[in-house]
């Protein structure tokens, strides 16, 4: 008999949630936070952005993704220019180490991961394929 949607919910939510977190702990050498990490992945995605488009893609005030910009700043993983077009503002752009942060958390990311996956059997390794593209589906809906 199929589990029950809203137990089967709980259950995805708490494994799923306890995965992710797990994964996240794996980083690079610059042991930043997940907004600091999601910030280089943002601008690696969309290309330089003003630290508010950055504060609205995280759904965080202006005042602190300035924090979160200046301590990426001050790191050398994020380079602010003047704004082509307001003087006021400010353009966040990823250096070259910054690339590099987010090639090296990628990396132990997926060494972590391709790790515990060898672990399993190859049966339970196809029963994870077919559970990813599911949970991609449920993502994007």
């Amino acid at each position: 008999m199929p589990t029950a949607a809203p137990t089967l919910a709980s259950e995805l939510r708490i494994a799923v949630g306890r995965a992710s977190r797990r994964i996240r702990a794996e980083r690079g050498d610059a042991g930043l936070t997940d907004t600091q990490f999601s910030v280089l992945l943002w601008l690696e995605k969309r290309g330089p952005l003003t630290p508010g488009q950055l504060a609205e893609l995280e759904r965080i005030q202006p005042p602190s993704m300035t924090r979160t910009v200046n301590c990426l700043a001050d790191e050398g993983l994020v380079v602010k220019d003047a704004h082509p077009t307001d003087g006021r503002a400010v353009v966040v752009s990823l250096t070259g180490a910054g690339k590099a942060e987010i090639a090296e958390t990628r990396r132990r990311r997926d060494t972590w991961l391709a790790g515990r996956l060898a672990t399993l059997t190859p049966d339970e390794r196809t029963q994870l394929a077919a559970a990813a593209e599911i949970l991609r589906r449920l993502a994007d809906s």
